[in-house]
C-alpha cells in the first residue's frame, strides 16, 4: 500500500527543498516507485522535484484548494508511486491572512499524512529540544514522527543535539543528521530558485546531494513512517474550466509556471493539449481553439520575445479566428502592447490587450488572491469565483480602457479592486488561478 510523508520545517531556509530533492533522487536511484507534492503556491520548486523523481510534482493548496481538489490529487498521487513526498511552505504551521489558514499543518490534518521536521541546527543545540517540543505539542491533529537535523557542524554537535532529543523527546524518531555542505546550495533569483531548466549541471547536483543526504539518514525508518491518506479517493479535478477543445500551451524558461493539475484536468476532461515555445518562435498549433501563456519570465527575455514574428502573428492569428487566448501573470505581461525591461528599453508584445507594463521599477506583489468574474466568458459565467495567488515585480504604467476581468480580494477578503483585462475572447491578469472556489 502506497503511503505519503511531508517534509516540513520551522520556518523558511531550513534546507527542506534541497533534502526533497536528495531524497526523491536517492528513491529514484533505487528503483522505488517515487512521486511527489509541494505545498503551497509554488511554481519553481516543482520543477525541481519533477527533475530528480523523474514524474511531475503536484501542488497541494489547502488555502486555495477545494477539498475535493486535493483529494482528487492525493488520490493520483498515491495510485502512481509506492512512497509519496510533499515537501512544506515556509514554517509548519504559516498560513495566509490573519488567521493563518492553509498552513502546512493544515494540509497535513487534512490528508492525514505525518510530518517529519526538517530543523536548521546551526547555531543551537539543546534549543533543539524545545524547539522540537513546541512543534509536536501545538496540534495535536498535525502528527509530527520524525526529525531530520541539517547543517550540523560535526560529530560533538550531533552528539549533542542526539542527547538533548533522546532525553527530552524519548518518542520522536531521529531519522539523520545532515552535515553542511557548500554544494548542497541552489543559486536564486527575484522569484526563487534559478528554474531548474536553466541550472547548469541540475542531474550532477542531483546525484551529489542524494549520495550525501542518503547517507546521513535512516531511509528504512523514513519509509516505514509514511502513511496512506485518510482522504476518499475521488477521480481527476478539473480546478479551472476548459478553455477549449484544443489547447495550445506555452513551454519554455519564459513561460514555465502553469500547474501540472490544471493541465492534466484539462487533459482528463477530453481536451488535447499542444506545447509550443515562444522563445523558439513557434506559433501556437493552427487549430488551437484555445490558447494558454502561463506565467513565468518574460521580462528577462523581452528583445527576444519582441522580434519573434512567427509567434507574435501566430497569436494574432489565433485572436482573428475567435479562439480563446488566455494569460497569467507574466503571459498577461506579453499580451498587453509593451513591456519595459530593467534596464529601461521598451520592448513591443502581442498588442492584443490595452496594457503597457515595466521592470525599470520593481514592486513586488504578493499574496492569495480571491477572484470573481465580472463578467460572462470562457472561464465560466458571470459571478464564478475562483482562488489563487499573484506574485510579481511589475509594474503597471498603463491598462488603457477595456473590461476589467477580475473582482479581487486578499486572503482577508480585503476589497483589492479590479484585476487584469478582456477584450473580446482575449484575456489575462496577474492572478495565477489555482482553484474554483
Amino acid at each position: 500500500m502506497s503511503g505519503g510523508l511531508i517534509l516540513a520545517a520551522p520556518a523558511s531556509a531550513s534546507g527542506k527543498t534541497t533534502l526533497t530533492l536528495a531524497l526523491l533522487r536517492h528513491f529514484r536511484r533505487g528503483g522505488m516507485a517515487i512521486a511527489s507534492a509541494k505545498a503551497g503556491p509554488d511554481y519553481i520548486d516543482p520543477a525541481f522535484h519533477g527533475a530528480a523523481s523523474g514524474s511531475p510534482c503536484l501542488n497541494l493548496d489547502a488555502w486555495a484548494m477545494r477539498r475535493e481538489t486535493i483529494a482528487a490529487l492525493v488520490a493520483s498521487l498515491e495510485r502512481r508511486a509506492a512512497l509519496v513526498l510533499c515537501e512544506g511552505a515556509m514554517g509548519l504551521f504559516d498560513g495566509a491572512g490573519r488567521s493563518g489558514s492553509g498552513s502546512t499543518g493544515d494540509l497535513a490534518a487534512l490528508t492525514g499524512w505525518p510530518v517529519v521536521l526538517v530543523v536548521d541546527v546551526a547555531g543551537q543545540a539543546g534549543s533543539a529540544a524545545a524547539l522540537l517540543r513546541g512543534f509536536i505539542s501545538h496540534r495535536p491533529d498535525v502528527p509530527v514522527v520524525g526529525v531530520i537535523f541539517n547543517r550540523v557542524g560535526g560529530p560533538r554537535h550531533a552528539a549533542m543535539l542526539e542527547n538533548s532529543v533522546r532525553t527530552a523527546l524519548p518518542d520522536l524518531t531521529i531519522l539523520g543528521q545532515v552535515p553542511r555542505h557548500a554544494e548542497l546550495a541552489l543559486p536564486e533569483r527575484h522569484l526563487g530558485l534559478v528554474q531548474a531548466a536553466e541550472h547548469p549541471d541540475l542531474d550532477g547536483f542531483l546525484d551529489r546531494a542524494a549520495s550525501r543526504v542518503s547517507a546521513a539518514v535512516d531511509l528504512d525508518r523514513l519509509t516505514r513512517l509514511a502513511r496512506s491518506s485518510s482522504l476518499a479517493a475521488l477521480p481527476a479535478a478539473l480546478p479551472v474550466p476548459l478553455l477549449g477543445r484544443r489547447i495550445a500551451v506555452a513551454r519554455d524558461v519564459a513561460f514555465a509556471f502553469a500547474y501540472p493539475a490544471m493541465l492534466e484536468g484539462w487533459r482528463s476532461a477530453g481536451a488535447e493539449l499542444t506545447l509550443f515555445s515562444p522563445l523558439a518562435d513557434e506559433a501556437p498549433a493552427p487549430d488551437a481553439d484555445a490558447v494558454f501563456l502561463p506565467g513565468g519570465y518574460p521580462e528577462l527575455h523581452a528583445g527576444t520575445l519582441a522580434g519573434n514574428r512567427r509567434f507574435l502573428a501566430g497569436l494574432a492569428a489565433a485572436a482573428a479566428r475567435e479562439a480563446t487566448i488566455y494569460g497569467e501573470c507574466g503571459g498577461y505581461m506579453v499580451l498587453g502592447s509593451g513591456l519595459v525591461d530593467a534596464s529601461g528599453a521598451r520592448h513591443a508584445m502581442a498588442g492584443l490587450l490595452p496594457l503597457e507594463t515595466s521592470f525599470a521599477e520593481r514592486r513586488r506583489q504578493l499574496g492569495y488572491r480571491r477572484a470573481r468574474l465580472l463578467s460572462a466568458g470562457p472561464l465560466g459565467k458571470t459571478g464564478a469565483s475562483f482562488r489563487g495567488h499573484e506574485y510579481h515585480y511589475a509594474t503597471i504604467l498603463d491598462e488603457g480602457g477595456g473590461a476589467p476581468l477580475f473582482a479581487t480580494a486578499d486572503a482577508d477578503g480585503n476589497d483589492l479592486g479590479a484585476a487584469g483585462r478582456v477584450k473580446g475572447r482575449v484575456m489575462g491578469s496577474f492572478l495565477h488561478l489555482v482553484d474554483r472556489a
